[in-house]
């Protein structure tokens, strides 16, 4: 069964740093798009980056030239450095893998809170 636990959120000022960790346990065959949503109070889940089994990365707008998705795959883990954070950040974080072979299962993690104050 796979499971994602994600960690490193928390409280911290604007212009700040965290990172994210998310590890996997249980198995995965085939390809697949690790990644990183969030999820403001009143807002839908949105995308903030992915990165695939090659390390090719897609970042949201919002995000870009501020943080960096990464993986370590002998790990089993991704990685979420953000950096130059802003208020607009504050949101759970969640992690998803998502497998790009039959049944195309996508998994999430709990989610993990990160809150960023001006």
């Amino acid at each position: 069964q796979v499971q994602l636990v994600e960690s490193g959120g928390g409280s911290v000022q604007a212009g700040g740093s965290l990172r994210l960790s998310c590890a996997r346990s249980g198995r995965i065959f085939g390809g697949n798009v690790m990644g990183w949503y969030r999820q403001s109070p009143g807002k839908q889940r949105e995308l903030v980056a992915t990165i695939n089994s090659s390390g090719t990365t897609n970042y949201a707008d919002s995000v870009k030239e501020r943080f960096t998705i990464s993986r370590d795959n002998a790990k089993n883990t991704v990685y979420l450095q953000m950096n130059s954070l802003k208020p607009e950040d504050t949101a759970v974080y969640y992690c998803n893998i998502y497998v790009l072979t039959f049944p195309y299962n996508n998994y999430w993690g709990q989610g993990t809170q990160v809150t960023v104050s001006s």
